[in-house]
């Protein structure tokens, strides 16, 4: 079995069971994740998302929308000056 064929058969349990192990940094029986431990899970919860959930959802997503009333962005809304 390869990676891609391990990752589409996780299901939304063992994802969601990952997902919360990562977070707080111990498998479900208490034991610590070790540093190769998270970078897999990590690894495994990103593939995982991409494939079954939709882009807002999935571990990462950052909203890139505007500000209701302007942008934030307008180098000419702001002036610095050095005193």
């Amino acid at each position: 079995m390869d990676y891609q064929q391990l990752i589409d058969t996780l299901s939304p349990e063992i994802y969601q069971s990952l997902k919360r192990s990562l977070e707080v940094g111990k498998w479900p029986d208490g034991k610590p994740l070790t540093g190769e431990q998270r970078r897999n899970t990590m690894a495994a919860i990103i593939a995982w998302g991409e494939k079954h959930l939709p882009e807002k959802e999935r571990v990462g997503y950052i909203d890139k929308g505007h500000k209701a009333g302007g942008s934030c962005d307008d180098p000419e809304e702001t002036t610095l000056s050095w005193k």
